[in-house]
Order: C-alpha cells, then sequence, then structure tokens
C-alpha cells in the first residue's frame, strides 16, 4: 500500500516508512539516539530528497524522543543539570545550523555536504566506540577494569560545577562546546545528534552509560524541536505525512528499546552501537562509490 507525500513529490509504501520508524524508535529506547543517523540515509537512499528528508526526520525524532525520555525520567536515570547545559548549547547550534542549512541549498552544496558528512562522522564515531567497548570487555575478562575517561585540561577549566546525579565535577565549557557543535551538525544532518553525543558524554565528559541515556534524549528532544520548527519556518521542508508515519513507528518502537536496555551490559551496548553506525557508514561509502551504470545492469538483469 502506497501513499503520496506531498512535499517529498513521491510516493512510499506506508509500511517500509512504519518499519523504519520502529528501528529507529528501538534504537533511540537502547542507546539514547534520536535514530536519525539511520532513517535519514534510508529515505534519502529510498527516493526522498536530501533536505525533506532532513526536515522530516527531525520532526520524528522529537516524538520517539520524547517517549524515551520520559521512560528514563521516571527511573530517575536522567540527569536535569547536565541536560539543560547541553540543551542551551544545542539549540543555539541547531539554530545556527538551519541557517547553514538554508545557505547551502542555496548555492546547491546541500546533497554532496549531507553525505560527506555523515560518512565522516558515522565513521569515525563506530571505529572509536567499538574500539572503546571491546577494550573494556577486554580488561574486564583479566580483571584489571580500566577508567572511561581519564582526568585532561578540560577538568581543569573554570566554571565548575557538581553534576550530583552523574557523580561529576567539571566545568561547563565542555558540555556547551559538545553541544553547540552537535546541534550545527543535527540541523544539517536531520539526525536528533545522540550518536555522537553519547560517545562524548562517556568518553570525553567520564557519564554512565544509564545516566547518559535519558541525558542525551533530553537534550535530542529540545533541539530536534527547535530543528523542526527552524526547518518548517525558513525551509519548508518538512512533509507532515512523513513526519506521522515514521513517528507512529517510532513511538511503538522506543518501548521495545527500552526493555531491551534493562538487560543489556553498558559495554556491550556501546559495542552494538558501534557496529550499527560502522555498518552504515559502509552501506553509504559503497553507493557513493559503485558506479550507477552497474546499478543499472544489474536492475535490467
Amino acid at each position: 500500500m502506497e501513499i503520496y507525500l506531498p512535499i517529498a513529490e513521491i510516493s512510499q509504501n506506508i509500511f517500509f516508512l512504519l518499519s523504519i520508524g520502529y528501528i529507529a524508535g528501538v534504537l533511540s529506547g537502547m542507546f539514547g539516539v534520536g535514530g536519525g543517523f539511520l532513517t535519514t540515509p534510508i529515505l534519502i537512499l529510498s527516493g526522498v530528497p536530501p533536505a525533506v528528508a532532513v526536515g522530516s526526520e527531525a520532526n520524528h525524532i522529537v516524538g520517539s524522543s520524547l517517549t524515551g525520555f520520559l521512560n528514563y525520567f521516571r527511573r530517575k536515570n536522567v540527569d536535569i543539570v547536565m541536560g539543560t547545559i547541553l540543551l542551551l548549547g544545542g539549540v543555539i547550534g541547531s539554530a545556527t545550523g538551519v541557517f547553514l542549512f538554508r545557505l547551502l541549498s542555496i548555492k546547491g552544496r546541500i546533497e554532496e555536504v549531507i553525505s560527506f558528512t555523515y560518512i565522516l562522522f558515522l565513521g569515525f564515531v563506530g571505529i572509536y566506540m567499538l574500539y572503546e567497548s571491546l577494550k573494556t570487555r577486554k580488561k574486564k575478562k583479566s580483571g584489571n577494569l580500566m577508567k572511561l575517561h581519564v582526568h585532561s585540561w578540560m577538568h581543569g577549566l573554570p566554571f565548575r560545577i557538581k553534576f550530583r546525579r552523574s557523580k561529576l565535577y567539571i566545568s561547563i565549557i565542555p558540555p556547551l562546546l559538545i553541544s553547540y557543535i552537535i546541534g550545527i551538525l543535527a540541523a544539517i544532518m536531520g539526525v536528533g545528534g545522540g550518536f555522537i553525543l553519547v560517545p562524548a558524554m562517556i568518553y570525553l565528559l567520564g557519564m554512565s552509560t544509564q545516566v547518559v541515556i535519558g541525558t542525551s534524549l533530553m537534550q535530542v528532544l529540545f533541539v530536534s524541536i527547535t530543528s523542526t520548527v527552524m526547518h518548517a519556518y525558513v525551509n519548508q521542508t518538512v512533509d507532515i505525512i512523513l513526519s506521522g508515519l515514521l513517528l507512529v513507528g517510532g513511538v511503538l518502537g522506543v518501548q521495545m528499546g527500552a526493555l531491551i536496555v534493562q538487560r543489556i551490559s553498558g559495554e556491550v551496548l556501546r559495542m552494538l552501537l558501534g557496529i550499527i553506525i560502522i555498518s552504515l557508514c559502509m552501506f553509504l561509502v559503497s553507493k557513493l562509490v559503485i558506479d550507477p551504470r552497474f546499478i543499472f545492469i544489474l536492475d535490467l538483469l
């Protein structure tokens, strides 16, 4: 059964859109990410214009991340103070990213920027997460546990405050800077930014995995709201039908993800997320390097 998407100006299978929304929801509940790093490339590869995929996915992320955030908030696995600081930087970065998106669209470079940005960040984050999770797992088996982070120059910066839920005493400058950069990337790439924010919170700030997921969803939620409103107003690229179908699947999926995460350890979660990110990155690279004439020949066969 197909449905016409008025802003994207194409028809898509309803069950296909519900399915990728559901998968994104499961990932959101498990890893504290919005799921946009998975669904946005899939939408683009299925024929949805990149600008519409980015704008519409931001709207879908709002629904799935809200459901996940409320689940973790009820379990008291959200650092509200850290989340507020991340939110401040993320909203400002998101506004900056939307205007950069508009500028790149006018110059006709937005498709190339989205593709290469995805490959660059997915590759780096995925490889780093997989490496660190395997290293932690090996140390645990040998009985010589390692710390996820060590004190560096960042911990000597001014404006330090206590984050009681995360058991940290650090400067607010690193979280603000990290969230600002992620806000820009979120607006340009059509993601919540969680796939970058979660590793940064774990390895740079030293937060525990359980608190990271709920806190990340808080930031992803409000940054996505900002991106959605601004994409709709500035770029007119939000397809409400596309977003609605993704949202229905996402709300259902996030419940399953929240149940799964209770049965899996922190390092296994990081390893799984790293594998998923690397796999998606390799798929995107293959789409860029394979000769289109070869794909056409395969379709004829």
